[in-house]
């Protein structure tokens, strides 16, 4: 066990210096910060103080390493708008993320979870075919659509919503429900895919043939396996909680994590930039480290596979 779980913290951190090796290159080949700060009408000498005093002169590959020196030093840059500390420009505006991504993140389970049970129990059904066709609806609409269409009814037509800001609980419920309908269909159709799999295996015909309650055949035997592959996709919504924000916050101008991104994109604002990527990408590589984890305990087999990977 010990070898299995070695070898997932190097993958993960091997991914981690992948992820920030590619938005380390991909920012600088993007555009001259001094150019998108300064303006097109700075003089070449201030562009080039401000160049140097950021270290943008330096080659490239000295401004990688020095990115990682300071990373290793708990340094994560500073903002080239303002001069202020990247990562405590991040942590201010973690709480409104984290506002609607949890909400969402509930809503996702205990709709999309119980909906592809269901489904599975029932197939074939009319209720079977109404949460596929829901699940597919929901699954292939952009989020910024959605976003939109929301916004259209619930805002403009009839008035029931605000369409944007963070002045009560009430400018919340339109994002949350953005964020949450499009997981809960991706949960459905995966836990629904897992059950009709787990129900089709023969322990399963075995245990109803041997005169065990149904009910009990489908909470003992294939929920507990069926939430392997659920359990999966859960990482991933976990890891994805700041990164799936980006479109919604953008959309109802909600003050978190991801409308930071893009504003600090925009600008090219290197130093925030990646202090976010490197928070996503920890936050994802995490999430799904601690799935593996599960896996590793929940089943020997992927375990004893994992330790010759």
């Amino acid at each position: 066990m010990g070898r299995y779980f070695a070898i997932r913290i190097g993958r993960a951190a091997l991914t981690i210096v992948l992820v920030v090796t590619f938005a380390f290159v991909v920012l600088r080949l993007s555009g001259d910060p001094a150019l998108m700060i300064l303006g097109p009408e700075a003089s070449p000498e201030v562009i080039a103080a401000f160049r140097k005093a950021w270290g943008l002169d330096d080659p490239i590959w000295f401004q990688y390493l020095d990115y990682f020196h300071a990373i290793a030093q708990g340094e994560l840059g500073r903002s080239m708008r303002d001069g202020r500390p990247a990562i405590q420009l991040v942590l201010e505006r973690i709480p409104a993320t984290l506002a609607l991504t949890l909400p969402a993140f509930f809503f996702k389970v205990v709709l999309g979870v119980p909906a592809g049970i269901y489904a599975a129990l029932h197939r074939g059904s009319g209720i079977d075919r109404a949460v596929m066709m829901t699940a597919v609806a929901g699954f292939t609409v952009p989020s910024f659509v959605l976003a939109l269409l929301l916004v259209l009814v619930f805002a403009v037509q009839l008035g029931w919503l605000p369409s944007g800001g963070q002045d009560s609980w009430r400018h919340a419920i339109l994002p949350i429900v953005t964020l949450s309908l499009g997981g809960a269909a991706v949960l459905a159709r995966f836990t629904r895919s897992a059950m009709l799999e787990v129900l089709g295996q023969p322990y399963i015909r075995t245990a109803s043939a041997k005169g065990v309650p149904w009910r009990k055949v489908v909470t003992s035997h294939a929920l507990p396996n069926a939430a392997i592959p659920t359990v999966t996709i859960l990482g991933f919504m976990v890891g994805s909680l700041i990164a799936g924000a980006v479109v919604v916050e953008s959309v109802f101008s909600w003050p978190g994590v991801g409308r930071l991104l893009v504003v600090a994109v925009a600008n090219r604002d290197l130093a925030v930039v990646q202090c976010i990527l490197l928070l996503v990408a920890m936050t994802m590589v995490t999430s799904n480290l601690i799935v593996d984890f599960l896996y590793g305990f929940l089943d020997p087999r992927l375990r004893a596979k994992g330790a010759h990977a």
